[in-house]
Protein backbone atom coordinates (compact mmCIF):
# COMPACT_ATOMS: atom_id res chain seq x y z
CA UNK A 1 0.00 0.00 0.00
CA UNK A 2 1.36 3.76 -1.02
CA UNK A 3 -0.66 6.77 0.83
CA UNK A 4 1.86 9.08 -1.44
CA UNK A 5 4.01 9.42 -4.20
CA UNK A 6 6.43 12.30 -6.08
CA UNK A 7 8.66 12.17 -8.78
CA UNK A 8 11.90 14.33 -8.79
CA UNK A 9 12.49 17.31 -10.90
CA UNK A 10 14.56 15.50 -14.05
CA UNK A 11 11.94 12.88 -13.74
CA UNK A 12 14.59 9.94 -12.39
CA UNK A 13 13.42 9.27 -9.16
CA UNK A 14 10.33 8.63 -7.57
CA UNK A 15 9.49 8.43 -3.63
CA UNK A 16 7.24 6.44 -2.19
CA UNK A 17 5.22 6.75 1.31
CA UNK A 18 4.31 2.72 2.85
CA UNK A 19 0.55 2.43 3.70
CA UNK A 20 1.45 3.07 7.53
CA UNK A 21 3.68 6.29 6.70
CA UNK A 22 6.54 4.58 8.57
CA UNK A 23 8.61 4.34 5.52
CA UNK A 24 9.76 6.40 2.74
CA UNK A 25 11.78 4.21 -0.57
CA UNK A 26 12.68 5.97 -3.24
CA UNK A 27 13.70 4.57 -6.62
CA UNK A 28 15.43 4.60 -9.84
CA UNK A 29 12.69 4.77 -12.40
CA UNK A 30 15.19 3.86 -15.42
CA UNK A 31 16.86 0.55 -13.52
CA UNK A 32 13.26 -0.18 -11.32
CA UNK A 33 15.56 -0.53 -8.02
CA UNK A 34 15.47 0.84 -4.79
CA UNK A 35 17.37 3.74 -4.12
CA UNK A 36 17.21 4.28 -0.49
CA UNK A 37 15.30 3.08 2.02
CA UNK A 38 14.00 6.02 5.09
CA UNK A 39 12.49 5.39 7.99
CA UNK A 40 10.51 8.52 9.02
CA UNK A 41 8.56 7.26 12.28
CA UNK A 42 7.59 4.30 14.45
CA UNK A 43 4.21 5.06 14.76
CA UNK A 44 1.64 5.07 12.23
CA UNK A 45 1.06 8.59 10.37
CA UNK A 46 -0.40 10.09 7.41
CA UNK A 47 2.53 11.45 5.19
CA UNK A 48 0.95 14.52 3.53
CA UNK A 49 3.76 15.56 1.34
CA UNK A 50 7.06 14.21 -0.12
CA UNK A 51 9.27 16.40 -1.83
CA UNK A 52 12.62 16.73 -3.42
CA UNK A 53 14.93 19.37 -3.65
CA UNK A 54 15.98 21.02 -7.16
CA UNK A 55 19.17 18.34 -7.67
CA UNK A 56 17.62 15.00 -5.71
CA UNK A 57 20.50 15.23 -3.32
CA UNK A 58 17.60 15.96 -0.20
CA UNK A 59 13.99 14.88 0.26
CA UNK A 60 11.61 16.15 2.84
CA UNK A 61 8.18 14.81 4.03
CA UNK A 62 5.54 16.01 5.75
CA UNK A 63 3.05 13.98 8.07
CA UNK A 64 0.30 14.19 10.42
CA UNK A 65 2.10 13.99 12.95
CA UNK A 66 3.50 17.75 12.91
CA UNK A 67 6.83 16.86 11.95
CA UNK A 68 8.67 17.82 8.84
CA UNK A 69 11.79 15.33 8.04
CA UNK A 70 14.51 16.41 5.85
CA UNK A 71 16.45 12.99 4.08
CA UNK A 72 19.78 13.41 2.84
CA UNK A 73 19.86 11.29 -0.24
CA UNK A 74 23.20 11.53 -2.37
CA UNK A 75 25.25 12.04 0.66
CA UNK A 76 23.41 9.08 3.15
CA UNK A 77 25.92 9.31 5.72
CA UNK A 78 24.42 12.34 6.94
CA UNK A 79 21.13 10.95 7.83
CA UNK A 80 21.35 9.53 11.64
CA UNK A 81 20.76 5.30 12.33
CA UNK A 82 19.96 3.70 15.41
CA UNK A 83 23.33 3.31 17.80
CA UNK A 84 22.74 -0.46 18.69
CA UNK A 85 22.43 -0.72 14.55
CA UNK A 86 24.69 -4.11 15.38
CA UNK A 87 22.41 -5.52 17.67
CA UNK A 88 20.67 -8.44 15.14
CA UNK A 89 17.17 -9.18 17.37
CA UNK A 90 16.69 -5.63 15.91
CA UNK A 91 16.48 -6.78 12.47
CA UNK A 92 15.96 -4.41 9.39
CA UNK A 93 14.62 -1.42 11.71
CA UNK A 94 17.97 -1.58 13.40
CA UNK A 95 19.70 -0.27 10.06
CA UNK A 96 17.26 2.39 9.19
CA UNK A 97 18.03 5.68 7.92
CA UNK A 98 15.94 8.14 10.03
CA UNK A 99 16.10 11.92 8.28
CA UNK A 100 19.12 13.99 9.07
CA UNK A 101 17.12 16.59 10.74
CA UNK A 102 13.57 18.02 11.39
CA UNK A 103 11.43 20.15 12.44
CA UNK A 104 7.81 20.47 13.82
CA UNK A 105 4.75 22.35 13.18
CA UNK A 106 1.09 22.16 14.83
CA UNK A 107 0.57 18.73 15.38
CA UNK A 108 -2.70 17.02 12.94
CA UNK A 109 -2.93 20.20 10.85
CA UNK A 110 -1.93 19.01 7.28
CA UNK A 111 0.55 20.77 5.30
CA UNK A 112 2.90 20.56 2.28
CA UNK A 113 6.29 21.23 2.08
CA UNK A 114 8.61 22.02 -0.30
CA UNK A 115 12.62 22.84 -1.11
CA UNK A 116 12.64 26.54 -2.07
CA UNK A 117 14.62 27.43 -4.98
CA UNK A 118 18.13 28.55 -4.46
CA UNK A 119 19.25 32.04 -3.77
CA UNK A 120 15.19 32.64 -2.37
CA UNK A 121 17.01 33.55 1.05
CA UNK A 122 18.00 37.24 -0.09
CA UNK A 123 21.48 38.27 0.85
CA UNK A 124 22.73 34.55 1.81
CA UNK A 125 24.10 31.99 0.10
CA UNK A 126 21.97 29.39 1.27
CA UNK A 127 21.34 26.36 -0.68
CA UNK A 128 18.40 24.56 0.98
CA UNK A 129 15.39 25.71 2.36
CA UNK A 130 11.97 23.89 3.24
CA UNK A 131 8.60 25.84 2.91
CA UNK A 132 5.88 24.77 4.76
CA UNK A 133 2.26 25.74 3.85
CA UNK A 134 -0.27 24.67 6.40
CA UNK A 135 -3.90 24.27 5.88
CA UNK A 136 -4.31 26.70 9.36
CA UNK A 137 -2.77 28.89 7.08
CA UNK A 138 0.44 29.24 8.58
CA UNK A 139 4.03 29.51 6.45
CA UNK A 140 7.12 28.32 7.55
CA UNK A 141 10.28 28.68 6.31
CA UNK A 142 13.50 26.40 7.47
CA UNK A 143 17.13 26.88 6.61
CA UNK A 144 19.26 23.80 6.58
CA UNK A 145 22.54 24.64 8.52
CA UNK A 146 26.06 23.62 7.55
CA UNK A 147 26.33 21.15 10.48
CA UNK A 148 22.45 19.33 9.49
CA UNK A 149 20.14 21.14 11.43
CA UNK A 150 17.36 23.33 10.90
CA UNK A 151 16.80 26.95 12.07
CA UNK A 152 13.31 28.49 11.24
CA UNK A 153 13.89 31.81 8.94
CA UNK A 154 10.48 32.49 8.86
CA UNK A 155 6.90 32.41 9.60
CA UNK A 156 3.67 34.26 9.05
CA UNK A 157 -0.37 33.55 8.96
CA UNK A 158 -0.86 34.98 5.26
CA UNK A 159 -4.52 33.39 5.80
CA UNK A 160 -7.32 33.97 8.64
CA UNK A 161 -8.91 30.74 8.44
CA UNK A 162 -11.40 31.28 11.08
CA UNK A 163 -13.05 34.47 8.52
CA UNK A 164 -15.01 33.47 5.38
CA UNK A 165 -13.97 35.18 2.40
CA UNK A 166 -15.96 36.93 -0.23
CA UNK A 167 -15.63 36.28 -3.56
Amino acid sequence: DLQCITINHSGGLAATASGKGTLIRVFDLKTRLLVIELRRGTDTATVQSITFNEDSSYLCASSDKGTVHIFAIKNPELNKRLTVANVGYLGRYAGSQWGMTSFTLRSECPCICVFAPPGSTPGTAVRNAVIALCFDGTYHKYVLTADGNCNRESYNVFLDVTQDLEI
